[in-house]
């Protein structure tokens, strides 16, 4: 196991506002400042005391280094962890933000992506950024990810909930052209776990100190994203997409299919499929995880091809620095063919490694 080549399918990266604005002409600083200033005022505003509280707590081996915004002291982390290679979720959700930059957010949005370009740049074999794509203009958003995949881009993301952002969900044929420079290039799209709207009011009812009630429920509300890109027929259309599910854990997905597989054998009507379900999953979609012994025994019921571990450095649930003795402990009894898919194989096969 000591040699075992360990590649995580979610880490994270933070970056800051200064640093996007190198990118960004001086003439739209004003304007880029002002919008993040009121964003900011907003959400302290609703869970200000709240979310200061909860953070301070956080007091675990990862929480506050110094390669969580350094790529060269990332880089020491992830031999530290015994890790060769990672893809890299920017803690900035620029698709909340930059689309209320009126004047500059295709600007904003592009000088944020050169940003986390920056930073991969230090060594792009080992540091795969997992780049933002707005979707208000769609023109706009493929030239983006043409632009990205001649500097090597090897995964973008997008928002887990588009209507969360007042734009229609992803069975809409206005977002066939993205559909198809993304099968054209090869690069996985992305759907990190997130916060709904709906789960604000959750979270200030929860009166647990870490707020474990509300985080709890994120992981399961991507069966939503899950049922919009199958059962509207999408999938049909771009057979060759890769759509990864970011952190929502293993074990829920083989119940999830069995209800969508009986709906289509049962009284419901899905127009646009061909096959069940359970058939699109199977060929377009990824899931990550950290710590899920349950999911890895339910592994042939979710599909060997299907899962990719993770650290999720240097979030709570992280593994670090101690995934060798996490995975080792959890992969007990799996045969070292099936450890090696699900730990490196199928990253390595998703983003071209």
């Amino acid at each position: 196991m000591s040699n075992q080549r360990l590649i995580s399918s979610d880490s994270h990266v933070q970056t800051t506002h200064d640093a996007v604005k190198r990118h960004l002409a001086a003439r739209f600083h004003e304007q880029y400042d002002a919008v993040v200033a009121a964003e900011q005022r907003a959400v302290l505003q609703k869970f200000g005391k709240e979310r200061m509280a909860m953070a301070r707590m956080f007091t675990h081996e990862a929480w506050g280094r110094p390669g969580h915004s350094d790529p060269h002291e990332r880089l020491k982390d992830m031999d530290r962890d015994g890790v060769d290679a990672e893809v890299l979720y920017c803690e900035v959700g620029a698709f909340r933000i930059y689309h209320k930059m009126k004047d500059c957010w295709r600007e904003a949005f592009g000088a944020f992506n050169d940003t986390l370009v920056d930073f991969a740049s230090v060594n792009p074999r080992r540091l795969l950024v997992s780049y933002q794509i707005p979707l208000i203009d769609i023109g706009y958003a493929v030239r983006e990810v043409e632009r990205l995949a001649k500097q090597g881009a090897r995964s973008v993301q997008l928002p887990s909930f588009p209507a969360d952002l007042g734009l229609p969900d992803y069975h809409d044929r206005r977002y066939d052209p993205l559909w198809s420079a993304l099968q054209e290039t090869g690069i996985p799209l992305s759907h990190h776990l997130e916060v709904k709207s709906s789960l604000g009011e959750v979270y200030l009812r929860d009166p647990t100190p870490q707020k474990g009630i509300h985080n709890s429920l994120p992981c399961t509300a991507l069966a939503e994203t899950l049922g919009f890109w199958i059962l509207t027929g999408t999938l049909e259309r771009f057979p060759r997409l890769k759509i990864v599910l970011v952190e929502p854990g293993l074990a829920w997905i083989p119940f999830q299919l069995d209800v969508l597989d009986s709906f289509a054998k049962g009284p419901y009507d899905f127009p646009g499929l061909k096959e069940m379900p359970s058939f699109y999953f199977h060929r377009n979609f990824f899931l990550t995880f950290v710590d899920d012994a349950r999911g890895v025994k339910m592994r042939h019921d979710i599909g060997l091809d299907n899962v990719m571990w993770s650290t999720d450095y240097p979030h709570p649930a992280t593994s670090w620095p101690h995934s060798r003795e996490i995975v080792e402990r959890q992969f007990q009894g799996v045969p070292a063919a099936e450890r090696y898919q699900m730990v490196c194989g199928n990253a390595a096969r998703v983003y071209g490694l």
